[in-house]
């Protein structure tokens, strides 16, 4: 098992919001700083348009660093999944994250997996399906279980289905079984000016609604090699200054959470670095 960060956790930081945007060797710099020894590249484009020896040069710049790099990207079609994985094979990557695109047939969504999964284990490079509030979560474990690979599983984010009224607690205890990747982030509601409403956001660990060590002892993260990577729901705070601030705290903050919690567990694990890549 791996801890450490998305670029969801510096997603204003690496936005057009700011005046000077940080660059991904930036990020990966700062993960390392803050202790983390996996950094996952999730939803950022510009990866797509990078050169072999640029993707090379960055695989590099990240194992020099001790930093393991994971990728996520979006949609099920065969075209896309080939091509992130071509990616994340330059990049050294054992996982990759996708997400079904909304309104997708659940028999094209196998369909799609089905067709280049053959590669994915060929590569040793595992997919993950995140569970999101577009997507049942019982869609997602019909799926991986009428496919049955070892290198197919669920990306587990509990927050992202509060949206669709799935209990986060509930889809824990679904997908446990075929979790391969925990996306860790806490959440919390606040009323409406006039209370009318709510606002669901983001919340530093252990200040809201994530129950983050039931599911640890659910998932039993350190024996089966699931990697931890914080990501963040953090508001706009106003200015560039005042969230880049915010949001660094919060990255602090996070990885000390989660270092602290795991250096008072006494399980040792099997396989400590996760999946086997052998692109």
């Amino acid at each position: 098992m791996k801890t450490g960060l998305s670029t969801y956790a510096y997603f204003w930081r690496m936005s057009e919001k700011v005046p000077r945007p940080m660059s991904l060797y930036e990020a990966i710099d700062d993960s390392r700083r803050l202790g983390a020894t996996v950094f996952q590249i999730c939803d950022y484009p510009p990866i797509a348009d990078r050169s072999a020896a640029e993707l090379a040069q960055l695989a590099r710049y990240a194992q020099q660093a001790g930093i393991t790099l994971e990728l996520g990207t979006r949609s099920v079609t065969p075209q896309h999944l080939q091509r992130y994985l071509a990616i994340a094979c330059e990049l050294e990557c054992a996982l990759l994250r996708t997400m079904i695109a909304a309104g997708t047939a659940p028999v094209d969504a196998q369909r799609g997996v089905e067709s280049v999964l053959p590669r994915f284990e060929q590569q040793g490079v595992a997919l993950c399906l995140e569970t999101y509030e577009q997507v049942a979560t019982d869609d997602l474990i019909t799926l991986v279980q009428a496919v049955d690979s070892s290198r197919l599983g669920i990306c587990l984010d509990p927050a992202n289905c509060v949206a669709s009224l799935e209990s986060p607690a509930e889809v824990v205890a679904k997908t446990a079984p075929y979790v391969l990747n925990w996306h860790v982030k806490d959440f919390a509601f606040s009323r409406r000016d006039g209370w009318v409403g709510f606002t669901l956001a983001g919340c530093p660990l252990g200040e809201g609604l994530l129950r983050y060590d039931e599911i640890w002892q659910r998932l039993q993260p350190i024996e089966r090699g699931i990697n931890q990577i914080i990501e963040h729901w953090l508001p706009w705070q106003g200015d560039g200054e005042s969230t880049c601030r915010a949001e660094a705290a919060w990255s602090e903050h996070n990885m000390r959470y989660l270092l602290d919690k795991q250096n008072t567990t006494t399980v040792s694990s099997p396989n400590p670095g996760g999946a086997n890549y052998v692109c």
